[in-house]
């Protein structure tokens, strides 16, 4: 796979096609063929021109398999990063002049069940979401992908539906029961994450997978007691690991614990629970994390500032 993509990054915009299927239905396809993926890429991009007519100058890319949404939203975009790489190494088309034609519709799918890279392959182990997610791309003269760029972001939310032609396609393709099918921004994206981890208790922890995802070389924490305690810095996240004794005395058990033994061991047992379902979310990112053991009047916080 190609090395990460900053977001930043002004000579390319990306996004998802997202596929909501109906509750307790799965997909029957991972990958669409090369044949079907070219279809669906067209239908696409009709929709996307539809939203910003501009769209049709510039040349637009995407992959025709489906992916969990932590599969996607990773530090460095991988998947987003892996089909750019795809796109730069397509040949060009000639127009009518015999030029390059300036804009080129590119899908990948699989031929003879294999994938352009095996990197693109969706991961198995997050195959059974409702939501499913298709990346695309679009890139070209900076000018024109700006005011498209711009375009997008400010009407996918709200006018991002795919066309009947494009949810019906891509249904029968994958052999799907679909409820809905839009197109996200990546930011889009991001905050429809951060909605559902709210709605899921997990609120505090998207402020790390933002920075880790929006901004890489900064700083963030994880630190509003009762919840564990954790920095991402450098790429990945480190967490407080604490014996029971120096989670008390550093202000992580509830106050409504109070001195009861019983209490206080079970909102313990909690607090170890809830730092196993966060590192297992970040894994699930993409990101590395790191158990620093905190001993006994030690500052946890100065612990993990020391650490990286």
């Amino acid at each position: 796979m190609t090395d990460g993509i900053d977001l930043n990054d002004s000579s390319f915009c990306f996004g998802v096609f997202a596929l909501e299927l109906v509750p307790g239905t799965h997909a029957a396809h991972a990958a669409l063929t090369t044949a079907a993926a070219e279809t669906l890429a067209t239908h696409m991009a009709h929709d996307l021109s539809a939203l910003a007519a501009d769209a049709a100058l510039l040349d637009f890319a995407m992959l025709g398999v489906h992916f969990d949404p932590v599969e996607l939203l990773r530090p460095g975009w991988p998947i987003h990063a892996a089909l750019d790489g795809l796109v730069a190494r397509a040949p060009q088309r000639l127009g009518a002049n015999g030029a390059d034609d300036p804009a080129r519709m590119i899908a990948f799918g699989s031929f003879e069940d294999r994938l352009p890279d095996p990197a693109l392959e969706a991961d198995a182990e997050f195959a059974g979401g409702p939501m499913r997610l298709l990346p695309w791309l679009l890139r070209g003269d900076a000018q024109t992908l700006a005011r498209v760029s711009k375009v997008l972001e400010e009407t996918l939310e709200d006018r991002g539906m795919a066309g009947a032609q494009t949810a019906l396609f891509a249904q029968s393709a994958f052999g799907a029961q679909i409820e809905h099918a839009r197109y996200f921004s990546i930011l889009d994206l991001c905050a429809m994450m951060a909605l559902q981890y709210e709605h899921a208790g997990l609120a505090p922890l998207w402020p790390l997978l933002e920075c880790a995802l929006l901004s890489p070389c900064a700083e963030a924490w994880l630190d509003a007691p009762p919840e564990p305690l954790a920095r991402f810095s450098d790429g990945g996240v480190r967490i407080a690991l604490l014996d029971s004794e120096t989670w008390r005395n550093s202000g992580f058990a509830p106050t409504s614990a109070g001195e009861d033994a019983d209490k206080l061991e079970r909102a313990f047992e909690h607090f170890e629970v809830r730092q196993r379902q966060i590192a297992a979310v970040l894994s699930a990112h993409g990101i590395a994390v790191t158990f620093d053991y905190c001993p006994a009047r030690r500052d946890p916080r100065t612990v993990l500032e020391s650490n990286g």
